[in-house]
């Protein structure tokens, strides 16, 4: 997909279709093209035709047998970036619906703001032309059916010129989104914690040309018993497929600055072990390493804009299964870090890999960190499908986050990390139990992780809300890439 901005006559540029957000009542360049369409567009609207209503579309042909048309985009009642983000989407999928090749998308009638909105046009054209791949070739970037270029357009140069970067950055951030989604779509037959592993390095090619540096290297369980990742190892011990602990490095910038570090669980199927999980809808127990493969998905749009920023990608890749060897409710395992653990339930295995990567961050000596994780229920009860739960050691970390998820349109909802709830993760034969009882799942399980990041500020993103979506339109989301995208660029230098 070709993006550009353009400040030229808007007539002028070539495409078979024009995207063009407005209300009922026309302005600017909605104003003008009405005119040039002889009242075409106004008297659609006065015939009730179109209402121009938050998220509606209507494509009209312009008269002339000319075979171009235009797509209307509602606007009204679109304030807040949100709601703005959703008439983007809706746009985009109305202009993909259609046969067209080449686009221009009138960047008037929504945010002023023209990079922030040109990359949310990006982003969701990319987004919306994603086509599963069913065969096991790993990460598959966006093909739209049709559409080859898209030419973002501004009232002014200085418009266009801003609108190019966010035209760079929307789109990478929306293959990034992609390549999460291919990975978590994946059934777990296939893309087992070795896969995950072998995508990983493939990150690494074809970096001649690159600015950044990327490596990437793969713990064995060997070496991983060497570090004493008992806890880790307590998960993938009742499965045939081996655990990994896979570290991706991507220098953007002078070797000194400190890395910001994503440590993304990658479960890469859940039966819960021992503690069985139910058998209906289990299936989507495939998407249980949804926050390594946004780790990933993260990477990946970093090479695509050799962002100006150093970061450290951590996942721990395991298979939690029942047979013979698995670890049994009651068991204790010594942690990393050393503290031991009271297994009571080994359906709550996210935490027990995520401890032993987040005490071998400390080794990055990092800015921050944050860890991504398909994590509890508990978090989809408290806030559905729609927030991923937020918690936090440090109040600045927590409040740049907020205003990344708002700005990006991928939110999240702080909760509380008070001693009280920490005091329930007691244990009778151990330091901590891996779970803390029946009430506050999401706050007792980030708790238990606080336990382990007390060297560094960090930040915990409960995605198991968000991350994928069930029913009809089941599939990956590719979220949380967006929030953590827009943290990494304000982080950048």
């Amino acid at each position: 997909m070709d993006f550009t901005a353009s400040a030229a006559q808007l007539l002028n540029i070539k495409a078979d279709s024009l995207i063009l957000p407005t209300g009922p009542q026309l302005k600017d360049s909605a104003e003008a093209l009405d005119k040039s369409l002889d009242g075409a567009i106004s008297s659609l609207i006065k015939a009730g035709d179109f209402s121009g209503k938050s998220g509606e579309t209507m494509v009209m042909h312009i008269p002339g047998g000319s075979g171009k048309r235009i797509i209307l985009l509602g606007t009204e009642g679109a304030g807040s970036a949100q709601q703005q983000i959703k008439v983007i989407a809706a746009g985009a999928a109305e202009l993909l619906r259609t046969p067209s090749v080449k686009a221009v998308w009138v960047g008037e009638g929504l945010a002023e703001d023209s990079e922030w909105q040109a990359g949310m046009v990006a982003r969701s054209i990319q987004t919306a032309s994603y086509q599963y791949a069913p065969a096991p070739k790993g990460i598959k970037k966006a093909k739209p059916k049709k559409l080859k270029s898209l030419t973002y357009w501004a009232p002014s140069k200085a418009d266009a010129n801003v609108a190019k970067k966010g035209l760079i950055f929307g789109s990478a951030v929306g293959n990034g989104m992609n390549a999460a989604r291919q990975l978590g779509n994946l059934p777990a037959n296939i893309c087992t914690p070795s896969f995950i592993a072998t995508e990983a390095k493939a990150l690494t090619k074809g970096q001649a040309k690159s600015r950044a540096k990327v490596s990437t290297s793969v713990l064995s369980e060997a070496q991983m018993r060497k570090l004493k990742m008992g806890s880790l190892l307590s998960v993938s011990a009742g499965s045939v497929e081996p655990g990994h602990l896979i570290v991706i490095k991507y220098q953007g910038t002078k070797a000194t600055t400190k890395p910001v570090v994503l440590v993304g669980k990658a479960v890469t199927f859940d039966t819960g072990g021992i503690s069985l999980k139910p058998g209906g809808g289990m299936d989507e127990m495939k998407y249980d390493m949804c926050g390594g493969a946004s780790v990933i998905g993260v990477i990946n749009a970093l090479i695509e804009t050799q962002m100006a920023v150093n970061v450290v990608a951590i996942i721990p890749a395991v298979e939690n299964m029942p047979n013979g060897n698995a670890t049994k409710p009651g068991d204790v395992v010594t942690s990393m870090s050393g503290q031991t653990i009271e297994i009571l339930n080994t359906d709550a295995e996210g935490r027990l890999i995520l401890c032993d990567a987040l005490t071998y961050a400390e080794r990055f000596k990092p800015d921050t960190v944050i860890d991504i994780a398909t994590l509890t229920g508990a978090v989809i009860g408290a806030l559905g499908k729609v927030t991923a739960g937020m918690l936090s050691n440090d109040d600045e970390l927590a409040e740049q986050l907020l205003s990344s998820g708002t700005r990006s349109g991928d939110r999240a909802w702080r909760l509380p990390l008070y001693e009280e709830y920490d005091e329930l993760l007691k244990s009778n034969f151990a330091d901590i139990a891996n779970i803390g009882g029946p009430q506050a799942g999401t706050i007792t399980a980030a708790c238990f992780l606080a336990r382990f990041t007390k060297k560094y500020k960090w930040a915990h993103l409960d995605v198991a809300g968000t991350a994928w979506v069930s029913g009809a339109a089941k599939g990956s989301t590719g979220r949380p890439v967006p929030i953590l995208m827009d943290y990494l660029r304000r982080k950048a230098v």
